[in-house]
């Protein structure tokens, strides 16, 4: 009755050294072999080490078939995540797949159960070792049904583990545009990203995240992988960036190459472009042209160059314009004013954000205080 089941071991079918079924089992049959029950007759230990075994075995595979699924149940999916988990692995098989999790755990305690009540009624070791015997294949075939779902819950999870966590409430720029147009470079001097940087298409191969300061907000920056506005047929990269665009984006920054070096035609690029503000006309799309110290379009957009520094400066006060309109920076001399009378490092402290000034403490004189009245007590008349 210890160690692994014989439903398992007759398996036919694929390998299952690597199914999640199988550590599970193992774990729920081990802990299940180490029943050591007391009672005063041989034939009393033998039922309740049965149904120990039993309660062992169900226990265990029910707390890590909630383990799998404790990861989505207990912190629901941001909308940006929820996008990225159905481009990659299809509408609806997440909550397919928890769903199922959830039904197996609920058969077995339902079988855990109906063995308890079967062994009592029970006696022999014989017949007590075949009651187990069958429960651990009944249980080891439940778990077994499950083996893709809890294989997908966890390629699920470290899908989403090697992808950044966006705050929902705060704001985000989303760096787009077609592969190799600049957005890594451009990122990196906007933010605190680091993304991977490198003169060929698609090195970007899954969104990344820094974070830059507007204001007195804190602005989330997203690179995302280049797109080819191929919107039936994007690869798992291209499907990202759109994730990204339609569910993270406060603001996007949509990169243009006018001098083609990046490999794509500038119409194929404002096709793209195109689409996104007809598919999104309430979504702020700010235009930017690339590499301006090697072409200028006709466009008259932004021209901004990475290796220059060739509107930078420009480019950050749009940016900020959209993120926060309503921040109102004090003038330079403030600043250096604020950081000299004691503000900690110099930062700004504007007067709506400090604290009142703490009333003066009361200066004590040197008379003493009268005695306090008695109750129900008139002070004499003259």
């Amino acid at each position: 009755m210890g160690g692994r089941s014989d439903a398992v071991r007759r398996h036919r079918g694929p390998p299952l050294r690597d199914a999640p079924s199988v550590g599970i089992l193992d774990i729920a049959f081990h802990r299940a072999s180490l029943a050591t029950p007391r009672g005063s007759t041989k034939p009393e230990r033998d039922r309740r080490r049965a149904e120990l075994k039993v309660v062992r075995a169900g226990a265990t595979v029910v707390r890590h078939l909630r383990l799998e699924a404790d990861r989505f149940r207990k912190e629901p999916l941001s909308p940006f995540e929820t996008t990225l988990v159905a481009r990659r692995f299809g509408d609806g098989t997440l909550d397919r797949s928890l769903l199922r999790v959830r039904r197996a755990e609920e058969r077995v305690r339902g079988l855990q159960r109906e063995t308890e009540r079967a062994v009592r009624r029970l006696h022999g070791p014989e017949l007590l070792g075949e009651a187990v015997r069958a429960y651990y294949g009944r249980l080891s075939s439940f778990v077994r049904e499950i083996d893709p779902d809890l294989a997908r819950l966890r390629d699920i999870r470290d899908f989403l583990a090697q992808r950044p966590s966006v705050d929902p409430t705060r704001p985000t720029l989303v760096v787009a545009g077609f592969p190799n147009v600049g957005k890594s470079s451009l990122v990196a001097r906007l933010s605190s990203a680091r993304p991977k940087v490198a003169d060929y298409p698609f090195t970007t191969l899954a969104v990344a995240l820094g974070h830059a300061d507007v204001g007195f907000d804190r602005l989330q920056v997203l690179d995302t992988p280049g797109v080819l506005g191929r919107a039936r047929h994007a690869n798992p990269a291209e499907a990202e960036a759109e994730a990204a665009v339609e569910r993270a984006a406060t603001v996007v920054l949509f990169l243009l190459d006018p001098s083609e070096s990046c490999g794509y035609p500038l119409a194929e690029q404002e096709a793209l472009l195109a689409r996104w503000h007809a598919e999104r006309p309430e979504l702020p799309i700010v235009e930017v042209e690339t590499k301006a110290d090697l072409a200028r379009g006709n466009g008259g957009r932004l021209g901004v160059s990475v290796r220059t520094g060739e509107g930078l400066d420009e480019l950050g006060e749009r940016i900020r314009a959209l993120i926060a309109p309503d921040v109102r920076l004090p003038p330079l001399e403030e600043a250096v004013e604020e950081g000299a009378d004691g503000g900690a490092d110099g930062v700004v402290d504007l007067p709506e954000l400090r604290a009142p000034p703490a009333a003066p403490p009361r200066r004590r004189s040197g008379r003493t205080a009268p005695p306090p009245r008695a109750r129900g007590r008139r002070p004499p008349t003259r």
